[in-house]
């Protein structure tokens, strides 16, 4: 991983931890596999910890570590620096999506629910006019009964409708990869893409970045939706269709919150940023401050396991690399 990421990751009290399980170096750090330093510690190491930076593991700096046997991600995909070499040799890999996908639901709530009650526009109109009419009852807002979309039971997507399943909210879930069977074990009606987009007041996109998956919210889908419904993408920029968009939004027949875009970061240029009704976040909603140490703590109870002859939790195989978001 890159250098600065460490100490971020493993805080004092969990890489104290981690170096009683196993000998581990913090201040060695190999952000390339090619240097002869690098080479002459691969050659013993058992065990890969990697995060955000890992250089590609190809056949050739999988032959300089012919002892390794499992690979622990610190992080969410692997699809960036894993290759089929990886697979053929039975290495083990676990990733830190998991946890990497609490803040994520997290902050996907809160904006459900702060959209329900049109927080957003309600704040500029407070700072245009400095003044509200109290005790006025505002139409159309609250979220007793809101319709909610989630598309796509990813593990960003299960872990929103464990949260959501609290509040007076109406929740379904499209996903082809689901059956009823497996939408009722989340305790939500499975509907077509189509049906949920026409019959959602929130439609949030938790779906995985694929060729496939490219603009799966365009013109067409985003005319589906309610006049007046919120899009929220905490995904991949790639699955909405910015310039579908963004007529969209100019028209007012949605609004939008977008934690992703694409691409990324926006051009200085984009009306995302002046739109009224579009609430753009720079990429925030996963791990950030205090909570990358989850990743962390993730790594070490991974290794716990491993080193105690049990099978990683969070294990992951090529089959899963296109369901991670």
């Amino acid at each position: 991983m890159t250098a600065e990421n460490v100490p971020r990751i493993f805080p004092p009290d969990i890489l104290a931890r981690l170096r009683e399980l196993v000998d581990v170096d913090p201040s060695f750090v190999a952000g390339d596999l090619t240097g002869p330093r690098v080479r002459a510690r691969l050659a013993d190491t058992e065990i890969l910890i990697t995060g955000w930076g890992c250089p590609v593991l190809d056949a050739a700096a999988l032959d300089a570590a012919p002892k390794l046997r499992a690979v622990l991600h610190a992080a969410g995909s692997v699809k960036g620096f894993t290759t089929p070499a990886v697979w053929e040799r039975g290495i083990v890999v676990s990733s830190a999506a998991a946890a990497n996908a609490l803040p994520v639901a997290e902050y996907t709530l809160a904006m459900i629910l702060l959209a329900g009650k049109d927080v957003f526009a309600h704040r500029e109109r407070l700072r245009a006019e400095r003044a509200f009419p109290y005790g006025e009852i505002l139409p159309g807002i609250g979220n007793f009964g809101r319709r909610v979309g989630v598309v796509g039971a990813s593990r960003i997507g299960r872990r929103l409708i464990e949260l959501l399943r609290p509040f007076d909210l109406s929740v379904s879930l499209a996903d082809p990869y689901v059956d009823r069977a497996g939408a009722a074990a989340l305790g939500v009606p499975l509907l077509p893409l189509d049906e949920l987009l026409a019959g959602s007041d929130v439609v949030t996109v938790h779906a995985p970045g694929t060729p496939e998956t490219r603009h799966l919210i365009g013109r067409r889908e985003l005319a589906l939706m309610p006049a007046g419904s919120v899009l929220v993408n905490t995904a991949r920029g790639s699955l909405v269709d910015h310039d579908a968009l963004i007529e969209a939004l100019r028209a007012g027949h949605v609004s939008a919150i977008l934690d992703v875009t694409d691409p990324e970061p926006l051009p200085a240029d984009s009306p995302l940023h002046d739109l009224p009704n579009a609430f753009v976040t720079p990429h925030l909603a996963g791990s950030q401050g205090n909570e990358v140490a989850r990743l962390g703590l993730t790594v070490l109870q991974e290794a716990e396991r491993l080193l105690s002859g049990r099978a990683p939790e969070f294990r992951i195989g090529p089959e899963d690399l296109e369901r991670t978001a």
